[in-house]
């Protein structure tokens, strides 16, 4: 069967329903073909514009970095979290210029990899190396947006596959992302690449294309960990093959028979995914060559598990080498971050991930078009006008799987984790909206309109499409109140911080910068001194920071939410949250006058400088900086509990357990959802004493 569109099982148009003429069908063939390639030139130049217009963000030269050291020297081992397909990819255009390369220091792999990435982008030609590797990983989206097209056009007909093209090349989500570098838009195209050349397997089922299975399913393998959950997506879609009876001139064979037959088939995907998994690893096991090892070692990173089942089942599979290590050790660490992180919606923050972040996060950044779109589809299911089942769930199932397991997980941070999602609700919307356009000019106008409204909606947002929401939300200007982290504020902004700078003559400024650390803001020639992030502190990035600051004072919105140091007296910048903003830069970073009391930011930077002390045996001089930051910040938990071990240092263990016993107290009583892990290791040095 050639799917439910107007075309016949020949490929010719025949008359369709509501009265659409061979000549209007062939008329709209010729302008989807025309439509498909304008469409797909505004989506690299687009893509271009973007990545020339905006800053690195958080994550890049962390990948480029890994991508470059994984092509040239065989290095798995520097961003294991992430599969190194769409890195390799990106890093590919750097490899003829010649770059002056960071010294390995065998540091922790994450602060390896994303400090020796800063010095391989901006010790070289930072906008080139930037530009050509953004445009490589662009690719990959102008790839998606070719399947998206063919697939609508082979299952609903030539006007779906345009119009889903046309919705997703206007999409400021696809926008956002789609020509930066990282593993979301890359996980996307390949899981909507296998789950399109599995229907056309089960629709007509050859060597060829079961072959071309089980590569696509490798490449997402090798795109994202996440990529995994394609195994269910098509067990699901399997059993409705096999449970469904055969259309004309499929057959007339049994359930069974079918069963035995996708069974052997799911062997043969399988045998390809994994060896082109094994192959985008160079076929080697050890994930970093040259007598390097791993830091931490994969052993000791698997037992940072919280789950025993998780962490013998990794064991096992490190142990008989069934896949790489770098990629065990990738599901590892996706494994153990999901514990920490903390969520932010609607305002309020939370200790944990919520099941209703991603629904509320789709309402919110999807378009008005698409979601109207889907209204519409889901009211043609369920009336019965939209009748191609096959269809309908090879482009339903594989999304809710996604939606369920990402509600279950606790990683809320960006809509970007469930991007993979929109492809196919891109190409159903497509196959709806062709069905409404044969019943007349009407419905053909209509959706025009729609169309129209998603090309103005997301221009109107340029460049700053990542804080993208949608108009019942009050626009980009108000998803800060909602949203925060990659969702409005990755770090891109630094280009348009700087000539709002220049325009104001601003010289003399204080930065919250929500990437500093992972990104240096002085690499972009930002005048500001920084102040102390999650990221400055996560880095050892050693500042001076007062206890109160005089405007101007620019704070991203990624700080400003506070949703990484936690609510009220948690975060050091809660202050800016009861003032009003002079300015906004790209609806991302605020521009705030007047004077600033941020005594627990300096607090931090003082308890920074005693941390280093400790770690070079100056405990002694350690002491004199552990006390300033505890005189800035009597009751917060971290001074109280440095200048403890400091005491414990100085072989003084009864003058350092009142200030266990303070701590302990204020991490059971300020905001004690927070303060868990605080909890446990005072517990532990309390009994130890």
């Amino acid at each position: 069967m050639a799917g439910c569109g107007p075309r016949g099982a020949s490929g010719r148009p025949h008359r369709a329903e509501g009265g659409i003429t061979v000549f209007q069908l062939r008329l709209t063939e010729t302008q989807a073909r025309t439509g498909f390639v304008v469409l797909l030139a505004l989506l690299a130049v687009h893509l271009a514009w973007a990545a020339k217009r905006n800053s690195i963000t958080w994550d890049e030269d962390d990948h480029i970095y890994a991508g470059y050291m994984s092509l040239w020297h065989g290095d798995f081992g520097l961003n294991p979290e992430h599969p190194p397909l769409v890195k390799q990819l990106a890093a590919l255009p750097t490899l003829p210029m010649t770059l002056k390369m960071p010294l390995l220091k065998g540091r922790e792999f994450k602060h390896e990899a994303f400090l020796g990435g800063q010095d391989f982008i901006f010790r070289n030609d930072a906008e080139t190396v930037l530009f050509r590797a953004r445009m490589a990983a662009a690719l990959l989206t102008i790839l998606l947006a070719t399947l998206i097209f063919f697939a609508a056009r082979e299952m609903f007909g030539s006007g779906a596959g345009l119009v889903a093209l046309a919705l997703f090349v206007f999409d400021p989500n696809v926008l956002a992302h789609g020509a930066v570098v990282g593993t979301d838009m890359g996980l996307s195209c390949f899981m909507f690449a296998t789950v399109y050349a599995f229907y056309r397997y089960v629709k007509a089922p050859s060597l060829g294309r079961l072959i071309l299975v089980g590569i696509a399913l490798g490449l997402t393998f090798a795109s994202k960990h996440t990529g995994i959950l394609l195994v269910p997506m098509l067990l699901l879609l399997s059993l409705r093959e096999i449970f469904q009876k055969r259309e004309t001139g499929e057959g007339t064979d049994s359930a069974g028979k079918r069963a035995g037959r996708l069974a052997i088939a799911f062997v043969v995907i399988s045998a390809l995914a994994l060896t082109t998994l094994w192959a985008v690893y160079g076929f080697r096991y050890a994930a970093r060559g040259d007598g390097l090892a791993m830091n931490p070692p994969l052993a000791e990173s698997i037992h940072h598990m919280s789950r025993a089942r998780e962490i013998r089942l990794l064991e096992t599979v490190a142990r008989y080498h069934l896949l790489p290590e770098s990629y065990i050790y990738g599901l590892a660490d996706v494994r153990i971050m999901s514990d920490y992180y903390t969520s932010y919606l609607f305002g309020k923050i939370y200790p944990h991930g919520i099941w209703f972040y991603f629904p509320a996060a789709f309402a919110i950044k999807s378009t008005l078009p698409l979601l109207f779109l889907l209204g519409l589809t889901v009211w043609m299911i369920a009336t019965g006008r939209l009748r191609c089942w096959r269809e309908v769930l090879f482009l339903t199932i594989p999304p809710a799987v996604h939606l369920a397991v990402a509600m279950s997980a606790g990683m809320n941070i960006g809509l970007r984790h469930i991007l993979p999602m929109y492809p196919f609700l891109y190409a159903l919307a497509g196959g709806a909206a062709a069905k409404l356009m044969e019943n007349g000019r009407k419905w053909i106008s209509a959706v025009a309109a729609l169309v129209l409204f998603q090309v103005i909606t997301t221009t109107r947002v340029f460049p700053a499409y990542m804080a993208y929401a949608n108009e019942l939300w009050g626009g980009p200007s108000q998803i800060y109140k909602y949203l925060s982290d990659s969702n409005v504020d990755w770090g891109q902004q630094l280009k348009s911080t700087k000539t709002y700078l220049e325009r104001k003559g601003i010289k003399d400024c204080w930065f919250i910068y929500f990437a500093e650390g992972p990104v240096r803001m002085k690499d972009y020639g930002i005048p500001c001194k920084p102040l102390v992030t999650i990221g400055t502190l996560w880095l050892d990035e050693e500042l001076d920071i007062p206890p109160s600051v005089d405007g101007p004072v620019l704070i991203s919105a990624g700080t400003l939410s506070g949703f990484e140091f936690g609510p009220g007296p948690l975060n050091p910048y809660e202050v800016f949250k009861l003032r009003q903003p002079t300015d906004v830069i790209d609806y991302a970073v605020f521009v705030f006058n007047g004077h600033f009391d941020i005594p627990l930011a300096a607090s931090y930077s003082h308890a920074q400088k005693a941390q280093f002390l400790l770690r070079e045996k100056r405990p002694e001089e350690a002491l004199g900086e552990a006390q300033q930051a505890l005189a800035l910040a009597p009751d917060v938990v971290k001074p109280n509990v440095l200048v403890g071990d400091v005491l414990v240092a100085l072989k003084q263990p009864d003058e350092a357990r009142p200030y266990y016993e303070k701590a302990l107290t204020l991490a059971k009583t300020v905001e004690p959802e927070f303060q868990v892990g605080w909890v446990e290791s005072l517990e532990e040095k309390l009994h130890t004493k």
